[in-house]
């Protein structure tokens, strides 16, 4: 007869458990107005600077995003 040697199952892995905090919206709130501020001000110097609603006499703002504009598409010249 032949002798059938056993086989060690797997062995467990503790893992551990990871607490994930809760954090309010009244924190989050705030930093996500600012951010959605400064793209939308972002935005309108790439998109309509030097336009019908310049800001700004001169070319100056357009030299500054004027790689950006044709990045995303926007006609300059």
């Amino acid at each position: 007869m032949s002798a059938v040697a056993a086989v060690p199952g797997p062995i467990p892995i503790p893992v551990p458990s990871v607490a994930v905090p809760a954090i309010p919206v009244r924190q989050i709130l705030p930093w996500a107005v600012f951010v959605v501020l400064l793209g939308m001000i972002a935005m309108y110097f790439v998109t309509a600077e030097q336009g019908a609603f310049a800001l700004f006499s001169g070319s100056g703002v357009h030299e500054w995003v004027h790689d950006g504009r044709h990045l995303l598409g926007f006609p300059c010249h």
